[in-house]
């Protein structure tokens, strides 16, 4: 009989285990092989006496290039022709830094013209009233 624990390890649903190691396990889990989206890391242990003990870990991979949509958000009713800005963007090879492509172009937020327009407006009127004082 066996008198150290056993870590089995398996990745989604799938019943062949990535690896089954003795306790305690330092592993690398590559996941450029794992497709993007959703996984659940399933860690089962065993000790020496035969009980078992089960862990469920979720993850997501995001390994493939980020996607950027404006125009368009998550749930959201519309309706007639949307304007979409859509960009993809990799991350390069974790030794190099791609420039073109990595940052993403946003249109000016509504608020933020809202207040460029009241701080002008403002502006006017306070050298107005300054000019106003001294005539």
């Amino acid at each position: 009989m066996r008198e150290q624990s056993f870590i089995t390890l398996f990745m989604d649903d799938d019943p062949q285990p990535i690896g089954e190691f003795p306790a305690p396990v330092s592993f690398d889990l590559d996941t450029r092989k794992l497709t993007d989206g959703s996984h659940i890391l399933k860690v089962v242990s065993k000790d020496h006496l035969g009980k078992e003990g089960i862990k469920f870990i979720p993850f997501v991979v995001r390994n493939g290039p980020a996607i950027a949509i404006e125009g368009l958000k998550k749930d959201e009713i519309v309706d007639g022709v949307l304007p979409l800005m859509i960009n993809a963007y990799g991350k390069g090879d974790q030794k190099s830094f791609m420039l073109v492509g990595s940052e993403t172009p946003q249109s000016i937020p509504w608020w933020l013209m809202v207040g460029i327009i009241l701080f002008v407006a403002w502006t006017g009127y306070f050298i107005i009233t300054s000019l106003s004082i001294k005539l």
